[in-house]
């Protein structure tokens, strides 16, 4: 049986890594197969660390999907980002629904499919996949729309495409509804790439928050995933230490 392949996000560690290169080697002597949403001067270090980019922005946060007069400038952003995402290899790009500000949920879904229904023709060509990021509401994004993994399963079903799917972000998912096993098992399918994270707090993956992790990665092991696994919480202390026991601990 596979084990969980792990990677890391930079922005969490971002001004306590000492030389990025040395701790990029050692990420990877940890057994971090990749990293994500890294500095772009930073990525040639990352693959000569032996690490792949696992993902980049594909868009902002706060110019999402759910608005038609952002499908130009996001299908713009998407063509400028994926010379980058096919040069470096980049299997994955993120994006964002954008936020509600009264529209509905049933006009930004539609929207959202409209839209990425392009984008998917842009990208399944390349090879590169679109993953819908699912954000919590309720303390890190306030009205964001993509709230909830029943909404973003519509999207992605509708949309249709092997190149669309969703990011679960397991942090952002305990915050909103809970229930992450069950619901990372009904849509499996449907999902890209995880991220990881301690509730409350959005730190190590300790004692001292909720989520039982090792439960969540043998429930994501014995599925058909077969994605990334990415550590995206803030550490408490040392950096590298704390990625170490995150691996060990999701290393299932």
């Amino acid at each position: 049986m596979a084990k969980i392949r792990q990677s890391f996000s930079w922005w969490c560690v971002a001004g306590r890594t000492g030389d990025p290169a040395e701790f990029l080697r050692a990420a990877k002597e940890i057994g971090y197969e990749a990293v994500e949403l890294i500095p772009h001067n930073l990525w040639d270090a990352a693959r000569e660390a032996g690490l792949t980019i696992a993902s980049e922005n594909g868009g902002p946060i706060e110019k999402g999907w759910n608005r038609k007069e952002n499908h130009a400038f996001l299908l713009q952003e998407l063509l400028n980002k994926l010379e980058l995402a096919i040069e470096y290899q980049v299997p994955n790009l993120i994006i964002f629904s954008g936020n509600r500000a009264g529209l509905s949920d049933a006009e930004g879904l539609q929207n959202s499919v409209e839209g990425l229904k392009r984008a998917a023709a842009l990208t399944e060509a390349r090879g590169v996949t679109l993953i819908l990021e699912l954000l919590n509401s309720k303390v890190d994004h306030k009205d964001y729309q993509c709230d909830h993994t029943s909404w973003g399963r519509q999207v992605v079903d509708q949309v249709a495409s092997p190149r669309v799917k969703l990011l679960y972000d397991i942090y952002h998912m305990q915050i909103m509804e809970g229930d992450i096993i069950r619901t990372l098992r009904e849509n499996m399918a449907q999902i890209g790439h995880i991220h990881t994270a301690g509730n409350p707090g959005r730190n190590d993956l300790d004692e001292e928050q909720e989520l039982n992790y090792p439960a969540i990665m043998r429930a994501i092991r014995d599925s058909d995933y077969a994605g990334l696994v990415t550590q995206e919480f803030v550490p408490k202390g040392g950096a590298l230490e704390a990625l170490r026991i995150a691996y060990d601990l999701c290393n299932v």
